[in-house]
C-alpha cells in the first residue's frame, strides 16, 4: 500500500485490516502494543502475564475484525477485548496484589518527596493496590489512555453515569490514601496523574498472525 499509514486513522486501519491487509493490522499492533502492555501490566502486575495477554488480545482482535464496524472508535474496542482477556486472567490465576510500593513506605521527609515522573509512578501504584477492580480500570482508561466518559463506558460495558461516580469514587479514595501517607494533593485534590511514560516492549514481544484465513 502506498498510502502513509501513519496519517490515517486507527478505525480507517481497522477496516483496512478488515479487508485483509495484513500489513495495516500490523500497524494496528504498532500503534497499541504499549499502551496494551502497560494497562495489561497494571493489571495483572507481571510482566509475563502481560506479555501473554497482549499475544492473547492480538490474536482476538484477528479473529474478530469481522465483527469490527468501522464507524465505531476502534481504541475502545480493542480495549474492551483486553479488559475481558485481563479478567479471564484474573480467574485463572491468583492476581498479582504486591505494590510496587511497600506498605511500610513513608513519605513525610523531604528526602523521599517525588519528582513528577516518580510521583505518577507511586500513584499509580497505589491505585493499583488501593481501588477496586473496576474504579482502576476506570481510573487508568480515562488519565492513562485519555479515553472519555463515553468511550470508557464503551469498553466496560456500563452506563455513563456508572463510569463517573466510579471516577468520583476512585479520586476520593485515592485522596484518602494520600492523606494516610502523609502526603497533601495540590490545590485540595488530587491532581491530575501525568500518563506514565510507557517503557519499551520487552524483548520477544511480537504479533505473528495465525495461520487461518479471516
Amino acid at each position: 500500500m502506498n498510502e502513509d499509514s501513519s496519517a490515517l486513522s486507527h478505525e480507517h486501519i481497522a477496516e483496512l485490516a478488515k479487508n485483509g491487509d495484513l500489513a495495516m493490522f500490523e500497524e494496528l499492533v504498532r500503534r497499541f502494543e504499549k499502551p496494551l502492555y502497560n494497562f495489561s501490566l497494571h493489571w495483572c502486575g507481571n510482566d509475563a502475564d502481560a506479555r501473554e495477554l497482549v499475544q492473547d488480545v492480538f490474536v482476538a482482535a484477528y479473529h474478530g475484525l469481522a465483527r469490527y464496524k468501522p464507524s465505531m472508535p476502534f481504541a475502545p474496542w480493542l480495549f474492551a477485548i483486553a479488559r475481558r482477556k485481563c479478567i479471564d486472567n484474573s480467574r485463572r490465576i491468583k492476581p498479582v496484589l504486591e505494590s510496587l510500593l511497600p506498605e511500610s513506605a513513608t513519605f513525610d521527609t523531604p528526602s523521599s518527596q517525588l519528582e513528577d515522573r516518580d510521583e505518577a509512578e507511586q500513584l499509580w501504584a497505589i491505585a493499583r493496590s488501593k481501588l477496586s477492580a473496576s474504579q482502576f480500570q476506570t481510573l487508568w482508561l480515562h488519565y492513562a489512555e485519555n479515553m472519555s466518559v463515553h468511550d470508557i463506558a464503551r469498553v466496560m460495558r456500563r452506563p455513563q453515569t456508572y463510569i463517573k461516580v466510579q471516577l468520583f469514587r476512585a479520586r476520593r479514595m485515592l485522596a484518602r490514601c494520600l492523606k494516610a501517607r502523609g502526603l497533601k494533593p495540590n490545590g485540595g485534590g488530587i491532581r491530575t496523574p501525568a500518563r506514565p511514560e510507557i517503557p519499551h516492549m520487552p524483548d520477544g514481544l511480537s504479533w505473528t498472525a495465525p495461520n487461518q484465513t479471516m
